[in-house]
C-alpha cells in the first residue's frame, strides 16, 4: 500500500502583500520536508511533508519530483493524477502551467508541457513498443457541470462508472497527438476555453476546476499485447474569502460554488483517513462532481500526488493553515497500486487477461492455501479475481498487504453499491412524491366538479323554483 504524495511549495511574495507587510514572512524553514507556520494570533504550527518548495524554488524541481515518477508510471500503464490545491492567487496555475503552456523560457515551464515532453520521451526509450498513442481531453467543472473545453457544445458531460475503466466521462472528446508541439498546441485552445475572472486578490482567478486527462496506449512486441496508462492533471480552483476577494454577483456564486466542492473534497479526505480499518463506512464522493470525478485517484488504484500551494505572507496566514492541514490529511490515505480494476494493466489484443496476471494470481493463491482453511481460500479467490489484483512474479507483494488490499477493494465496491441504491432509492422517493402530489390534485380536481356541481345543482334548483312561482302571472 502506498500513501498519496503530498508536497507543499510557498509563491514569492506578491507586489501587494509586500507593499502592506514588507518581507515578513509567517513560515521558518526547518529543511526541505519540515517547517514552522506562525499563525495571526502568534501560534507556532509544525508541519512535515514529503517535500517543501520554498521561494525560490524552480518549476524543474516540481517536476522532478512530483510528475516524473508518475509519469513514468502512466507509460507502464498505472494510472496517475496530480493535484494543486489551495487559496486563490496561491500559485496553483503557475505551477500547472507556467505563464502559459506555449511559453518556450525553459525556467519557467509548467508542469503540463513538462508533463507532455516527459511522456514522449518515456515511450521513446520504452523497450519492445511496436505502436503507441496520445490521446488528450480537457475538462472544466463550472458551477457542478462538466464542460467540455475541447466542444463548448458539450456543456454538461455526464459522469459514469465503468467496472473494467473506473471513472469515465460519457461522451467526452479525445484528441490524438503525434508529438509534443501538436499536444501543446491542442492543450492551449481548451485552456483558452477555460472560465476565468477577476477578483482582488487576482486578475485573472480560475472561477472552474480544469482537468486534463492523457491516455497513453502502447502496442508490446511480446505477446502481442496492449498496455494503457491514464495520467490526470487537477488545476483546482482556489478556495476564497468574499471579503478578501471583493467576490459579488456572478463572481461570488461562483465562488460559493467553488468553495462548496472544495469542502466535499475535504469531506472525502476525512472520510478516508478516519475510518476503522477492516470497517465499512460511507465516503461521500457522490457530494460534489469534483468527487465523484476524483473517485479512483483518492480511493481507487492510482498513483496521486498532492501540490498545496501557499502564500508565505502573514496577512494569508489562517487560509495557509487551512491549506496545509488538508495536505497533512491527504498524505495518509493509503492507495493500492498494485490492484487493478480494469483490463488497461495488461491485456491481449482480444481483450482477454494476460498470462502473467493468471500465473501471478495462481501464485499467491497457492500461498493461501498453504495458511487458509479450504473456505478462506474460495472465498480468496473470488474476491482476487473480483478485483483483478495483480502481482510481478519476480517480486512477489507480502501476503498481509495483499488480505488488506483485498479487503479495501470489496469494501469500496460495496459502498459503491451502497451509494447507487441510495440514489434509486432517493430517485424513487422523487417519483413517489411526485405521484402523490398528481393523485391528489387529480383528487382535488374530482371533489371541485362534485362541488361545483352541487353549487350547480342547487343554483338550477332555486331558478327553477323562482320561474315556477313566476308562471301564474302569465
Amino acid at each position: 500500500m502506498s500513501s498519496i504524495t503530498a508536497c507543499v511549495r510557498f509563491r514569492p511574495l506578491s507586489s501587494g502583500e509586500r507593499r502592506d507587510h514588507g518581507d515578513s514572512v509567517c513560515i521558518h524553514c526547518v529543511d526541505s520536508q519540515i517547517f514552522v507556520l506562525k499563525d495571526e494570533k502568534e501560534e507556532e504550527f509544525t508541519f512535515s511533508f514529503d517535500k517543501v518548495f520554498y521561494e525560490n524554488s524552480e518549476q524543474a524541481q516540481v517536476y522532478e519530483f512530483l510528475a516524473l515518477p508518475i509519469v513514468k508510471d502512466a507509460v507502464d500503464a498505472i494510472n496517475g493524477t496530480i493535484i494543486t490545491y489551495g487559496q486563490t492567487g496561491a500559485g496553483k496555475t503557475y505551477s500547472m502551467e507556467g505563464p502559459s503552456i506555449m511559453v518556450c523560457d525553459e525556467q519557467k515551464r509548467g508542469l503540463v508541457p513538462r508533463i507532455v515532453d516527459g511522456l514522449f520521451d518515456c515511450i521513446k526509450s520504452s523497450e519492445g513498443t511496436v505502436k503507441h498513442s496520445i490521446k488528450l481531453s480537457m475538462v472544466e467543472i463550472y458551477m457542478e457541470k462538466v464542460r467540455d473545453l475541447f466542444d463548448l457544445s458539450k456543456d454538461n458531460i455526464q459522469i459514469k462508472e465503468s467496472k473494467a475503466q473506473g471513472i469515465v466521462l460519457n461522451g467526452v472528446t479525445e484528441i490524438s497527438v503525434s508529438d509534443p508541439a501538436e499536444a501543446l498546441q491542442t492543450l492551449s485552445s481548451g485552456i483558452a476555453n477555460r472560465t476565468v475572472g477577476e477578483t482582488q486578490m487576482n486578475m485573472s482567478s480560475s472561477r472552474s476546476h480544469c482537468i486534463y486527462l492523457f491516455t497513453v496506449q502502447q502496442e508490446l512486441k511480446k505477446d502481442n499485447r496492449l498496455k494503457t496508462g491514464k495520467l490526470i492533471l487537477v488545476d483546482l480552483a482556489g478556495s476564497e474569502k468574499a471579503e478578501k476577494t471583493g467576490a459579488e454577483g456572478k463572481v461570488l456564486e461562483e465562488a460559493k460554488t467553488i468553495n462548496k466542492s472544495l469542502s466535499a473534497l475535504g469531506n472525502v479526505i476525512n472520510a478516508l483517513t478516519c475510518g476503522s480499518p477492516g470497517k465499512a463506512y460511507h465516503i461521500p464522493y457522490r457530494d460534489s462532481k469534483l468527487t465523484r470525478l476524483l473517485q479512483d485517484a483518492l480511493g481507487g488504484n492510482s498513483r496521486t500526488a498532492l501540490l498545496c500551494c501557499c502564500s508565505p505572507s502573514p496577512s494569508n496566514a489562517s487560509e495557509s493553515l487551512s491549506t496545509l492541514r488538508f495536505g497533512m490529511r491527504a498524505k495518509h490515505i493509503k492507495m493500492s497500486l498494485h490492484a487493478k480494476s480494469s483490463e488497461d494493466k495488461y491485456a491481449k489484443k482480444d481483450g482477454s487477461p494476460s498470462s502473467s496476471k493468471n500465473q501471478a494470481c495462481e501464485r499467491i493463491l497457492d500461498q493461501l492455501r498453504e495458511r487458509f482453511d479450504v473456505e478462506d481460500v474460495v472465498l480468496l479467490e473470488e474476491l482476487f479475481r473480483l478485483s483483478g489484483i495483480l502481482y510481478d512474479p519476480g517480486s512477489p507483494e507480502d501476503l498481509d498487504s495483499a488480505f488488506e488490499d483485498v479487503t479495501s477493494q470489496t469494501i469500496i465496491q460495496l459502498q459503491h453499491m451502497v451509494e447507487e441504491l441510495v440514489s434509486t432509492v432517493e430517485e424513487l422517493k422523487n417519483e413517489n412524491m411526485t405521484l402523490k402530489d398528481r393523485l391528489a390534485a387529480g383528487e382535488r380536481s374530482d371533489t371541485q366538479r362534485k362541488e361545483a356541481g352541487g353549487h350547480i345543482s342547487s343554483l338550477l334548483h332555486r331558478v327553477s323554483g323562482t320561474l315556477g312561482s313566476f308562471l301564474p302571472w302569465f
